[in-house]
């Protein structure tokens, strides 16, 4: 059931489900911040289309949606540059796809509403706006793209996937699993969207990864910001599904920290820099190869033990901003200054 030929995943973007409590978080009053989010159903919006009035009404979703309409047209929808009507030959084989058909029948179903969604991502940016007051607020636009992609960044708006968030238990994705293996799609539920759609706006807009990270500890303490920013502008949040753990990886980090810590001392890791000898520490994954005992680790051992350095740190210096935090180049320090020595 795929009508898009290449699968376009960034694994940072999936999160788990609402499992643990929410620990240590700071509250802030955000209340009187004028501030509202809108989002705009483009994956509605397509349903005005079909394979005889594309010539007709494409030009006017072109104006409405602007810059994201090219950018869907071409990069997600591979119906090719909507510079000029050339790709409309494509679109209306597209739009009579059954496959498309189905799929767009699937995503109004599940999601007639999206104001839970609407709610959620105004608390999260009034929260944005009261740490950063000149950070711009994107546009939000939902659609689907045949598993495409999840949460793309433009110029001047944030997308929202529809059809990479239908559950878990969605009749499509296990025809997708040599694409998207199972540990991925049991977060594609509507309870992810606010999370994935902050992590993708905190990582890729507000403070991408920068090009100076060389160390392990580079990255553990570049990604334990993001974390805690995630956290911060959405407190009510668990940790667990921040860092995007099941229950029993979440406590399986808990209770194992301090070993953890102790094996990249042991195997003098931190200041290592081939990035192919701590991948497995970093990215996606049913567990860590060579920790723990069968299967049962956790994944991104080395997110997580940077989330802890930098909520460590941020506790040990209460005086330090998040736009501080986000702004200090200076790992090491950060480190120095946490006193993480985790029992």
């Amino acid at each position: 059931m795929i009508f898009k030929r290449s699968f376009q995943i960034y694994s940072f973007f999936f999160i788990a489900l609402l499992f643990t409590c929410c620990k240590n978080k700071k509250s802030v009053d955000v209340s009187n911040i004028d501030l509202q989010i809108k989002i705009e159903r483009f994956d509605r919006d397509m349903g005005s289309l079909n394979s005889s009035n594309v010539s007709r009404n494409a030009p006017q979703l072109a104006r409405k949606y602007g810059m994201f309409y090219q950018d869907y047209m071409s990069g997600m929808l591979s119906a090719g540059a909507a510079t000029d009507t050339a790709y409309y030959q494509n679109l209306r084989a597209i739009l009579s796809n059954p496959d498309y058909k189905a799929l767009q029948a699937a995503v109004n179903e599940k999601f007639k509403d999206l104001s839970p969604q609407e709610q959620e991502l105004t608390d999260a940016f009034k929260h944005v706006r009261y740490y950063f007051p000149k950070q711009p607020v994107p546009r939000v636009i939902s659609f689907f793209s045949g598993f495409a992609v999840q949460v793309p960044v433009g110029n001047d708006y944030i997308g929202i996937g529809l059809d990479m968030f239908l559950g878990a238990d969605s009749k499509f994705y296990p025809a997708l699993r040599q694409s998207i293996p199972q540990y991925i799609s049991r977060r594609f539920t509507p309870a992810n969207i606010t999370p994935r759609v902050m992590e993708s706006f905190l990582r890729e807009d507000m403070f991408p990864e920068p090009d100076y990270l060389k160390t392990f500890l580079d990255r553990m303490v570049y990604n334990g910001k993001i974390m805690y920013l995630m956290s911060t502008v959405m407190p009510k949040v668990p940790d667990s599904v921040i860092i995007g753990y099941t229950e029993a990886q979440q406590k399986w980090c808990e209770k194992y920290e301090a070993d953890v810590w102790g094996f990249f001392l042991q195997e003098n890791l931190l200041y290592e820099t081939d990035y192919m000898k701590v991948q497995k520490y970093l990215s996606e994954a049913p567990f860590t190869p060579g920790i723990g005992n069968g299967n049962e680790s956790a994944p991104k051992l080395g997110i997580y033990a940077g989330w802890q350095i930098v909520k460590r740190y941020m506790e040990e210096n209460p005086e330090v901003t998040p736009l501080q935090l986000m702004e200090d180049r200076n790992y090491q320090e950060i480190l120095n200054r946490s006193h993480y020595k985790p029992k």
